[in-house]
């Protein structure tokens, strides 16, 4: 029968802010299915590739290395609108989603989206099922009993979302009254974009897919290289270490670099022994091994994934070290920063003054370091500092760098 009620999408977003104007996108997107009685019967979950920073990960707590791997909106919009077609639209404060998912459609050409009627906001509806609970969705949880574990992942708040439309349908029962959103939405229209099939992803999937880099290396026996080689991978193998971490794209810079200069995982082990040892010998300078000293040592080595053995030996070993240049800031140097920190850009901005850089807004050839909030940002600014080989660190590496 035409326009028979199919059901309910019950729909949240996590954004990079809080408005399309400012050029903020959608980053995850979560979708529960109920049928006309409140029923779930599906649900569905992907991260979304904004191609641009992820604004307040102290929020939403996604990973930029989780979106290295996600799909921009272009290649789910087909498999979204299937999704939400034929359904009434709920969410916690639908105006919002509402105007990110009009934006989304918009940029990807489809025609304006027409979803007036077509929604139920349970933020709205809580003032007359839950008058004494706050307006946001955690509040109305817990006046309803409803769990919410993980909040601002966007399927666990559909889920919860989804949980609060059932208690405002079990306390109306037994006359729904969102039953004429019902029929209305069956019989809306959708933008006809074809589904292109392209997989959904969760949260956590670099976990998952990412080999550590070493793996990813062409296996063969070992043979010279020329200094040259050696000077090279040594020097971008400093500066990725700078902040004691091999982010998604630092990991990505140091396959690349031995491809290029043709570096086998043999030759690289062998450099990476190197190094371990031109530390070790840095930190024997002064004729004593400080507890820091040799914690970093045993840090670097975890992250090379070297043996057990491989400090104690570069401490014990007695020959001549490789001559190692280690990456510093001097005086005066540029340095810029992106993403959203904590405490805030302009106090680290601050910060780096006080220690005598100058803070820039941009990046250009001239800067010396990118201190990002998250090292796999998409950001602008980090792509240009990818493309001109300036470090990218975290600001508690840049803590440490000017202490």
């Amino acid at each position: 029968m035409a326009n028979e009620p199919v059901g309910y999408a019950v729909l949240d977003l996590e954004t990079t802010g809080l408005r399309p104007s400012w050029h903020d996108r959608i980053v995850e997107v979560g979708i529960v299915h109920l049928d006309p009685s409140g029923e779930p019967t599906g649900e569905w979950g992907t991260l979304v590739n904004p191609e641009r920073d992820l604004g307040p990960r102290h929020i939403h707590g996604i990973d930029a290395a989780d979106i290295r791997h996600a799909p921009r909106f272009a290649e789910i919009a087909g498999t979204l609108t299937g999704l939400l077609r034929g359904r009434a639209l709920v969410a916690h404060n639908l105006r919002f989603d509402l105007g990110f998912l009009r934006h989304e459609f918009a940029l990807v050409g489809a025609p304006p989206l027409s979803l007036d009627g077509l929604g139920i906001c349970t933020m709205t509806e809580a003032t007359r099922f839950l008058p004494r609970a706050p307006r946001n969705l955690a509040g109305c949880c817990a006046e309803a009993g409803i769990p919410l574990d993980g909040h601002h992942d966007a399927l666990v708040d559909a889920r919860a979302t989804a949980g609060l439309l059932r208690h405002y349908l079990d306390l109306s029962r037994p006359a729904s009254p969102w039953h004429p959103h019902l029929r209305h939405a069956a019989g809306a229209r959708w933008p006809a974009i074809p589904d292109t099939g392209t997989p959904w992803v969760p949260r956590g999937v670099a976990a998952e897919r990412d080999d550590h880099f070493l793996a990813r290396l062409v296996d063969r026996l070992p043979r010279a290289f020329e200094p040259a080689q050696a000077d090279a991978y040594l020097a971008l193998l400093d500066r990725v270490l700078l902040d004691h971490h091999i982010s998604a794209g630092e990991a990505d810079a140091l396959v690349e670099l031995a491809t290029r200069l043709d570096l086998c995982r043999a030759d690289v082990e062998r450099l990476h022994s190197d190094y371990l040892a031109a530390l070790a010998r840095l930190a024997q300078a002064d004729g004593v091994v400080t507890p820091g000293e040799r914690h970093e040592l045993e840090l670097v080595a975890r992250l090379l994934r070297m043996p057990a053995q491989a400090v104690a030996d570069a401490l014990a070993c007695t020959t001549p070290a490789v001559p190692l240049t280690r990456y510093a800031l001097r005086p005066g140097d540029l340095v810029a920063f992106t993403g959203d920190m904590d405490g805030g850009r302009e106090a680290w901005e601050e910060r780096a003054c006080r220690a005598g850089y100058v803070s820039h807004p941009n990046v250009t050839k001239r800067v010396r370091l990118l201190v990002a909030a998250d090292p796999d940002t998409l950001s602008g600014k980090a792509r240009k500092a990818r493309g001109y080989g300036i470090p990218i660190v975290t600001p508690a590496a840049f803590a440490r760098l000017i202490e």
